[in-house]
């Protein structure tokens, strides 16, 4: 039986003889293999077991078949095959020989096996050759029939051809007869119809790397599916103006009857928001968009998807005008803005907006108190806000450490770590019904005597009853522990049971306090501390976030000395993702709701240059902070704490999105000083009209319930609050002042007030940014040419940008496709780029770490908030990391994100050396708060 891994081959002869292979776990796959001669098999994975292994032993030679190495990395590649296919086809399909060689060699690359890999696609290549020359010159496409409703039918090429002209309009370097020669491929005769249409979508997918339009031909493929499935008609493009008109209605009727959707959108008026959909927008999609918005948002009953793209957008933006005098109009405001793609919503939001559950908000901040009501009150809380889609941030630093006495029982208490481990099962228990993990970080202040142990909580290794494998972790460290770094002094660990005011001191009053306690820990006053090096311990947290990916740096000073709400109490932690920084305590659960501007598609040409358009951008943002500031009143919060805080404060989180994409179209390389300057005016822009927009609520809608003695009444907005954090560390090395009017906006402030405490946070937008096709918040690009894996499956992604200019060059072409490849999407080993390209397209480990820092720095000093800033270094050091956390602290950096690196060999590619995959500490997309 020829499936996709079989390869035989006389220089493989024998290899089944002398190499013993583990007998596969029986598993019903739900897969079928479609042969070259279009007969249909079962999948068989240890076909592909045994076809990586002739690989391996031809290039290796026999000697090595029994080699332990070659059977555990066989073993790991044939595992990584079989999930790249069933992620793709979850529930189950065909899939072509072809696919599955593709998915080999895929793998064979991620893995570093070059050589391997370079004899397996030659292999290919010639046997290839070999059944061309032995088939007839011109033979006739075979006769097909596909399997409709039971019903025997012949498959109508000439049809389905059409629909591949049709989805190809408009779209340049796309070949419609090309996808359907790919498509014919993967038929065998009585295939079901809805399996043509996969195949379809499959055919154009592959062909992305070769044209990043082809994104769009499979989204565009995908969209008749889904027209099919969600109205159970063929609609073509043309249909669907005057169909969307009238199946939105229905749409509703038929949500509310399923108790999915709020019976109160069917009493607006839908005939006129029917009329208002605009089909044209369907267009906009790239596969991944769409894709992602088919699996996991699409509203459905029974598995049958109810809603079309333009009437979720619809369904989103009348969830957020349900309070508005004027619904409707605010409703078509708001789906404007949306299916534009100008903003999106966060994830809660596009889930949730609109149905009988309206749990809009992102993040959820909690402080948990040293007591067992508290602790336990605390992870039930924790299981609530998951339920619906929160992401979650737990400030643990009140709970005291282990060997702490304990009064009610006179006992010793285990300290901070074993109710970690409860938290951590409560993340995987409660997935927010499958359609995402949950998702919790634990904040601990770095003085905290269970502080060491706490490290170690993402180890492989030691105890595993105190090992927290699916949560995160952050340290909330001080100025006067990097201080005593920089001066090499001793650093005190204490239980806070015998320190309780430090949880709620920064700044010089931390520093008197600590300083305090340190001296009666000397006098004997307090039994139980721990004295360490202050360098020795950064030394263990660098290590630890390097082994781990653990835990994030974020700065306590920073975030609370330059917060808005000072006032009204203390910042004792961040976020799931590290953007937010509210205030919280034992009475209240800080809230935050997101969305994010796509900054690329606010640029204009204007004398042959790019820039960007200031009055659409302020447009775009007046909107955005009104949707947001509705969900504040809209929500659904699983806790009282939640609700109250929220009303109280209202804050919301807007970000920014595709700042890769614009420095592209600006022809700015992300390490250099002109990326940082846009970095500064961007953020200014967004910040300066954010504050507007909340002040025009304010005057519209009243003051936020805590506004009086804030900073913002106090006239000092944010970026006047980086002169209080220079007071206390010295210059920052940030270059001060802007280009907007600043003075008419704290009179404007001053005169109206403001609706929102904060109002800027920019999140990773790991999804969102997906939907709308572009770079994810201010990441650098991660590689040029790579495949993307998600709960949606496995998608090509191709820089858009650089085969544009690529193509301008005469450069695109299969053998640049293929180096990409070869090269994990950088440029930098490929002689005929230029220089000049090289360097604007430089991916993100081939970017210094300190231009990412330099370009946050400037954002954050007009952001109330902070940042999800990840980082990424090629090939660290001890002294490499040191070097850049210490700059993001001299910065007045507030937070830091993940630390992406890579393999130590990873780094260079040439002779026999076969490098490895990328090794990412963890995964690479943080989906919970966008």
């Amino acid at each position: 039986m020829e499936t996709a891994a079989t390869q035989p081959a006389s220089h493989y002869s024998g290899a089944n003889d002398t190499v013993k292979l583990s007998a596969p776990h029986t598993t019903d796959y739900g897969l079928e293999v479609i042969r070259r001669n279009r007969s249909v098999v079962a999948f068989q994975p240890e076909k592909i077991a045994i076809a990586i292994t002739k690989a391996f032993l031809a290039v290796e030679g026999q000697h090595s078949a029994n080699s332990a190495r070659i059977r555990d990395q066989v073993a790991q590649l044939t595992s990584s095959v079989v999930d790249a296919l069933t992620r793709r086809l979850p529930g189950g399909g065909t899939v072509h020989i072809e696919d599955i060689q593709d998915q080999v060699e895929l793998a064979l690359m991620r893995f570093g096996a070059h050589d391997v890999a370079r004899a397996y696609v030659l292999y290919r290549e010639k046997h290839a050759e070999q059944r061309a020359a032995q088939q007839p010159l011109e033979s006739e496409s075979p006769t097909l029939h596909v399997d409709v409703g039971g019903q025997r039918q012949l498959l109508d090429g000439v049809a389905f051809l059409a629909v591949c002209r049709e989805v190809c309009i408009g779209l340049n370097g796309v070949n419609a007869e090309q996808v359907w020669a790919q498509t014919l491929t993967n038929l065998y005769d009585g295939m079901p119809l809805a399996a043509v249409w996969q195949a379809l979508v499959l055919a154009a997918r592959t062909l992305i790397e070769i044209e990043p339009d082809y994104a769009k031909v499979a989204a565009r493929l995908l969209l008749s599916q889904l027209r099919l499935e969600a109205t159970g008609s063929a609609l073509t493009q043309a249909d669907m103006a005057e169909a969307y008109t009238g199946c939105f209605a229905e749409f509703i009727a038929a949500g509310v009857a399923a108790e999915l959707i709020d019976p109160r959108l069917a009493e607006f008026d839908l005939e006129r928001l029917g009329q208002a959909l605009l089909a044209e927008r369907d267009l906009q999609f790239d596969y991944l968009g769409l894709q992602t918005l088919y699996d996991r948002y699409f509203l459905h009953i029974d598995g049958r998807r109810i809603e079309l793209p333009q009437c979720f957008f619809m369904r989103v933006a009348m969830g957020l005008a349900l309070n508005e005098i004027d619904r409707e109009t605010r409703a078509i405001e708001f789906y404007r803005l949306l299916s534009s793609f100008d903003f999106m919503c966060s994830t809660p939001t596009l889930f949730n907006s609109g149905t009988r559950h309206p749990q809009l908000s992102s993040c959820y901040l909690t402080t948990v108190s040293d007591d067992l009501d508290g602790i336990y009150q605390s992870i039930k809380e924790n299981a609530l806000l998951q339920k619906y889609a929160g992401g979650l941030g737990n400030d643990w630093t009140p709970v005291r450490a282990l060997g702490s006495r304990i009064k009610g029982t006179n006992g010793h208490s285990q300290g901070v770590i074993p109710f970690l481990k409860v938290v951590n099962d409560t993340a995987v228990a409660v997935n927010q019904g499958g359609k995402r993990k949950g998702a919790v970080c634990a904040y601990l202040e770095n003085w905290h005597l269970d502080f060491e142990e706490f490290l170690e909580l993402r180890k492989n290794t030691g105890d595993e009853r105190r090992r927290c494998h699916d949560m995160n972790t952050a340290a909330w460290v001080s100025d006067l522990f990097m201080q005593r770094v920089r001066d090499n002094a001793e650093w005190t660990l204490f239980s806070p049971v015998d320190t309780p005011d430090l949880h709620d001191l920064y700044g010089a009053a931390f520093a008197e306090a600590y300083q305090a306690y340190e001296a009666k820990a000397e006098r004997g006053e307090i039994k139980l501390y721990k004295r360490i090096g202050a360098v020795q311990l950064w030394r263990k947290m660098l290590t630890m976030l390097f082994e781990t990916g653990h835990p994030w740096i974020t700065f306590k000073d920073a975030c609370n000395l330059r917060s808005p709400q000072q006032h009204a109490g203390v910042i004792h932690s961040s976020n799931l993702c590290t953007e937010i920084t509210l205030n919280t305590s034992n009475d209240e659960t800080a809230v935050c709701n997101l969305g994010s501007v796509n900054l690329a598609a606010h640029l204009v040409e204007h004398d042959g240059a790019w820039q960007l358009d200031a009055d659409k951008l302020q447009r775009t943002v007046t909107t955005a902070m009104r949707m947001l500031d509705n969900v504040v009143d809209i929500n659904f919060y699983a806790t009282p704490k939640a609700r109250n805080a929220n009303l109280r404060h209202r804050p919301v989180g807007l970000g920014m999105m595709g700042f890769s994409d614009c420095l592209h179209r600006l022809g700015l390389a992300y390490a250099s000083q002109d990326a940082v300057e846009f970095a500064d005016y961007s953020a200014e822009l967004l910040c300066y009209y954010a504050y507007q927009a909340s002040a025009d609520l304010a005057e519209q809608r009243g003051r936020y319930s805590s506004f009086s003695g804030s900073l913002w009444q106090q006239g000092l907005l944010p970026p006047d609050t980086l002169a209080r954090l220079s007071e206390t560390r010295g210059d920052l090395g940030v270059v001060a002042g802007g280009r907007l009017d600043w003075d008419a906006l704290r009179q404007r402030i001053a005169q109206v007030g403001m609706r929102n405490s904060n109002c800027v946070a920019i999140a990773p937008t790991a999804t969102i940014s997906n939907i709308v096709g572009v770079s994810a918040a201010i990441e650098p690009v991660y590689q040029n040419l790579y495949v993307k894996s998600n709960l949606s499956g496995e998608f090509i992604v191709v820089n858009a940008a650089l085969v544009r200019e690529l193509k301008t060059l005469g450069l695109w072409d299969a053998v640049m496709v293929a180096d990409l490849k070869y090269f994990d999407g950088s440029l930098a080993a490929i002689e005929r780029v230029p220089a000049d390209v090289k360097a604007r397209y430089a991916t993100a480990f081939e970017i210094d770490p300190e231009w990412l820092i330099e370009a946050a720095a400037r954002r954050q000093k007009w952001i109330d908030q902070s940042q999800s800033l990840n980082l990424y270094v090629a090939a660290p050091t001890g002294g490499k990391l040191d070097q850049m956390y210490r700059l993001a602290w001299q910065r007045g950096l507030k937070t830091t994100y993940y630390l992406r690196t890579l393999g130590a060999t990873a780094m260079e590619k040439t002779g026999d050396d076969a490098a490895p995959k990328v090794c990412w500490i963890t995964d690479p997309d943080c989906e919970a708060c966008q």
